[in-house]
């Protein structure tokens, strides 16, 4: 498929997140038809419950609306033990749906606890320990449902700045689901991070962002959740990210893979018909068909 064939959309692009508190939600309806009007058919699965969490339910839906589902993200506390245990029986669900959807990605959160993206913190060797133990359960269960493991670097996770990617990249064989929002808003260049080892990128989430707002973040000027309410992340191609340079180290090393459209935002009421993340993602989406009519990847 060309590069254009592989771009999916994803519902945080609408504002829809699992986190407490994150905003006002769109219904997956409205989602689904807006996602749909712009030419794109293929989704990554949301929070937990957004589309249906059955299997077979979800199967139906995905049929009804000709809609593939690519993969998804599934937030996993790998370090705490008994936060892993509670959580394994949604993680083999998810991998059933994920499965049954013909997705061959699962998109790992490694978050530290499932309240969102603000704490911080270091973990002991002991964790680390347990950290890397139960990454090698998550990766056996998503192998045996046909999946391969994306481990997402993501702000206000385990791993989030570059000393936590080193390690996780030195400990252990996972592949990566490249965001280049989030590494470049951690100090991270996601260029560097694909032109060094391409082979280990599984999934890539596009992002577009403010680095002068980043870095509020980096300083602790700004929480996570406040930056994304003051608009770091942008519509592709009107941002401080290395787009068309990461997309073509990744094309050129043979990436065959999705990429996900995400602006992560904040909604706190429903848009009018027509107006909010729609605009957005019909500028991201424009942004790519250009990029790659211009360097013929289309």
């Amino acid at each position: 498929m060309s590069l254009i064939d592989r771009v999916a959309a994803a519902p945080i692009t609408w504002g829809v997140d699992g986190s407490p508190g994150w905003g006002y939600l769109v219904s997956r309806e409205r989602y689904v038809r807006e996602m749909t009007s712009l030419g794109l058919h293929a989704t990554e699965l949301g929070p937990d419950g957004y589309l249906p969490s059955d299997p077979d339910e979800l199967d139906a839906y995905l049929k009804e609306h000709d809609l593939l589902v690519v993969g998804g993200w599934v937030p996993m506390a790998m370090a705490f033990q008994g936060m892993f245990d509670e959580s394994l029986e949604y993680l083999r669900r998810a991998c059933r749906q994920f499965q049954r959807a013909g997705a061959d990605v699962l998109v790992l959160g490694p978050v530290w606890d499932y309240l969102g993206y603000e704490k911080r913190g270091v973990l002991d060797a002991d964790e680390w320990v347990t950290f890397f133990q139960n990454l090698e359960l998550v990766d056996t269960i998503a192998t045996e449902h046909g999946l391969q493991t994306a481990l997402h670097q993501h702000i206000g996770t385990v791993i989030e700045d570059q000393s936590d990617l080193d390690r996780l990249l030195s400990n252990s064989g996972v592949k990566l689901c490249v965001d280049t929002g989030h590494m470049l808003s951690a100090g991270i260049d996601p260029l560097t991070v694909v032109r060094a080892d391409p082979s280990r990128v599984a999934h890539v989430h596009l992002k577009d962002i403010s680095v002068p707002l980043a870095n509020r973040i980096s300083t602790g000027e700004v929480s996570f959740g406040a930056a994304v309410k003051d608009g770091l992340f942008l519509p592709l191609g009107t941002g401080d990210v290395d787009l068309a340079g990461v997309i073509g180290a990744l094309e050129d090393s043979g990436y065959r893979g999705w990429y996900a459209i995400e602006q992560d935002c904040f909604l706190t009421e429903n848009p009018p018909e027509g107006q909010g993340p729609v605009e957005d993602c019909r500028i991201s989406y424009r942004y790519l068909v250009e990029l790659a009519d211009s360097l013929g990847w289309s």
